[in-house]
């Protein structure tokens, strides 16, 4: 629970500067989810609901952070695989993104999704790596909508997949998120 109070206030620290000036939004319920199934394997497929993210409308400035053992899997024994042996939580306990939505302008917004590229670095398992992705933005009220899909490789992260398992785990790992944002 502490370490989960330092990472917000952490997180809350690193987005302030970026985030003083202009409209701020924000979660911390936002969804992550990650599919890196095979098929006629069993499922490999993790869920975080407690992902924080801001947002700065005037920027465009977007930073997501999901804690590595917020992730939910059917299997007991597989999130304890994914913590201890993929990911290594205690050594590398956060996963972040930090980047800027490109021609963002909110008054554009409407319930309506339209697509946004959004570009940026993510960072995870001590590696940053530069992503660009198609995401799709809506506002209904004071929400903003802000969902996508992208795909990344476990070894672009130095993330190794023993060969007892290597062929149950797909080599690249489809990443989903949906972030509810609000004032």
């Amino acid at each position: 629970m502490k370490k989960r109070f330092i990472n917000c206030v952490l997180l809350i620290a690193l987005l302030l500067p970026t985030l003083f000036y202009g409209q701020k939004y924000g979660t911390r319920t936002g969804t992550v989810k990650f599919e890196a199934s095979v098929p006629s394997f069993e499922e490999v497929a993790g869920e975080n609901k407690s992902v924080s993210a801001a947002l700065n409308t005037s920027s465009g400035d977007i930073a997501v952070l999901a804690l590595m053992k917020g992730f939910r899997f059917k299997v007991a024994l597989m999130e304890e695989h994914f913590n201890e042996n993929y990911v290594e939580s205690n050594k590398y306990p956060k996963a972040t993104f930090k980047g800027k939505i490109e021609n963002f302008d909110s008054a554009k917004l409407s319930e309506t999704p339209k697509e946004y590229t959004i570009t940026g670095e993510i960072t995870l398992h001590g590696k940053t790596k530069q992503i660009t992705d198609i995401a799709m933005m809506s506002k209904s009220g004071n929400v903003i909508t802000v969902t996508g899909k992208f795909n990344v490789k476990p070894a672009d992260f130095d993330i190794e997949v023993p060969n007892v398992v290597r062929k149950k785990v797909a080599e690249a790992v489809a990443v989903t998120y949906n972030l509810l944002l609000t004032k």
